[in-house]
């Protein structure tokens, strides 16, 4: 005898249903990955910004305090060249700080980079099936 189809005693209605089922557990599956990336990014970013600030702040600190201590200590013969170099100094570091900054905010991966690659996957298995 012939082997029983699967789905073949079912109707259009149920057909349609699951369906119907099946899309809305993708959009669940693919609502719940860029929940997900959306939870890793607002992270990222908080624990960058407080790094960042606390980072900063203990620069500015030291930075000061530097430029006060070599200034005390060229105070008598070299007191305009001293300024100078740490103001110099303090310039090209800080100018250099922010092209790191600027290079470093081009090469961060895209959002949403692991919801765009399932759903390429899912695609090319679709396209695939067909």
């Amino acid at each position: 005898m012939s082997e029983p189809v699967p789905g073949a005693g079912k109707g259009l209605l149920d057909s349609l249903t699951l369906l119907a089922a099946t899309l809305v557990a993708i959009a669940h599956t693919r609502l719940d990955l860029l929940s997900s990336d959306l939870e890793e990014e607002r992270e990222h970013v908080f624990a960058l910004v407080a790094s960042a600030l606390v980072a900063l702040f203990c620069l500015g600190v030291g930075v000061v305090l530097a430029a006060i201590l070599v200034a005390v200590a060229f105070w008598d013969g070299y007191r305009l060249p001293a300024l100078a170099g740490l103001a110099g100094f303090f310039l090209v570091a800080g100018l250099s700080a922010w092209a790191y900054a600027r290079r470093q905010a081009g090469t961060k991966p895209r959002l949403f980079a692991a919801s765009l690659s399932e759903l390429a996957k899912a695609r090319q298995h679709l396209v695939a099936r067909s």
